[in-house]
């Protein structure tokens, strides 16, 4: 028995979008150092971060004893809560720099009313517990979680989790984000990153036909984390949402987007719990598109005539070189989903594949809903279970 490392907080979309951007010509502009000391104490790195140190107090409350993580939004830090008889938290340190500041305080504004929606705590939501602001760093107090279920297959060689783990885990996701859903929210970055253990604990076997050790969890509840993208349905839509390996089709296509590209990206978290590897293992949006085809079949006409994005299309299909080198890529890289699971007669499997092609349904008028997908047969033992 043994327990896995400290837990990495990446609650951040970190992805490179290779829709926009370029050069204006101009000579480079002189960089401004963003080192800011406003005391002996309070001082700022070059990227925006706070400065400190273990042992040192924020808000005469939270002792900070180790770093968990970091994004492009700043660190999450180890906490002893001395207002909580030392309890441990996980704080999340906002750099003090203004964009990242008002995300920050959207993201707050998400947690208060899930907090407030949600106070007898039935939906697997990570807990907010306090927010303040420390000389500029928005700080925000969460439950104290384990691993995130990306950073235990990696630790774990991507061995995949079992059938029933998966079976818990997506039970649990899928009611976190339906919650969302009846609430008017889309978080828009679900990834395996933002998917965190509770407990990450697990007991460790040897597989002599792998010939080495493999990690089981004790326990697979899950929370959903990461809110600072998450948006209304009444708020402004950006055109590009989602970390890539998990960006639904019409997002990739400019089409528009609401709740169901959050489905989209769970079914693609659930057949990586499944394989152990991503689905779609690409940086570049046709490519992207090329890989959902080989997999899925071909994009729907009327999407592909409706598209912004008519670089990528030809004659109503997807301009795709299959001979190219990318063309080789895809087709080697990726196989047809019915093809390569076609084998299954476990109905535990099959009726899991089944889910996933429903969400993976290229059209948002026929993909699944989350309200559907919790019924779904896949789920059938953890509703007797619960009667």
């Amino acid at each position: 028995m043994a327990r896995s490392g400290p837990p990495r907080f990446s609650w951040v979309n970190d992805d490179d979008d290779d829709d926009g951007g370029g050069d204006d010509g101009g000579d480079p502009k002189p960089q401004r150092s963003h080192r800011r000391k406003r005391s002996r104490s309070i001082e700022d790195d070059e990227e925006g971060h706070l400065i400190y140190h273990s042992g040192d107090i924020l808000r005469a409350r939270y002792e900070i004893v180790c770093t968990l993580g970091e994004g492009a939004f700043g660190k999450v830090v180890e906490c002893i809560d001395h207002e909580k008889g030392g309890a441990r938290v996980a704080l999340k340190i906002i750099k003090n720099i203004e964009r990242y500041r008002d995300a920050a305080v959207s993201e707050v504004e998400v947690l208060e009313q899930i907090n407030s929606l949600d106070c007898d705590r039935r939906y697997a939501c990570v807990r907010m517990y306090d927010w303040f602001d420390h000389h500029g760093h928005i700080c925000i107090a969460f439950e104290l979680l384990g691993l995130s279920t990306y950073d235990f297959l990696k630790e774990n060689s991507f061995q995949p989790f079992s059938i029933n783990h998966i079976r818990h885990m997506a039970y649990q996701i899928i009611r976190a984000v339906r919650f969302l859903h009846k609430n008017k929210l889309t978080h828009t970055d679900l990834k395996p990153e933002n998917i965190l253990f509770i407990n990450s604990e697990y007991d460790i076997k040897y597989n002599p036909k792998m010939k080495r050790d493999e990690r089981t969890l004790k326990n697979p509840d899950v929370k959903v984390v990461d809110f600072g993208n998450a948006t209304y349905e009444h708020e402004h839509h950006t055109s590009v949402v989602s970390t890539r390996h998990y960006r639904a089709p019409e997002v990739i296509l400019d089409l528009g987007w609401s709740h169901s590209c959050d489905v989209w990206s769970v079914g693609c978290i659930l057949i990586e719990y499944y394989l152990g590897s991503t689905l779609f293992q690409t940086h570049d949006s046709k490519e992207h598109l090329a890989m959902m085809e080989r997999v899925l079949g071909p994009l729907p006409t009327h999407m592909l005539q409706k598209t912004r994005k008519k670089r990528y299309v030809r004659h109503d299909k997807l301009d795709w070189d299959v001979h190219s080198s990318s063309g080789r890529y895809v087709r080697k890289q990726c196989k047809p989903l019915r093809v390569s699971f076609s084998f299954l007669f476990s109905s535990d499997h099959a009726q899991l594949f089944d889910l996933i092609e429903r969400m993976l349904e290229y059209d948002v008028t026929k993909r699944i809903t989350l309200d559907e997908a919790i019924k779904h047969p896949f789920f059938d033992s953890i509703r007797k279970s619960k009667k």
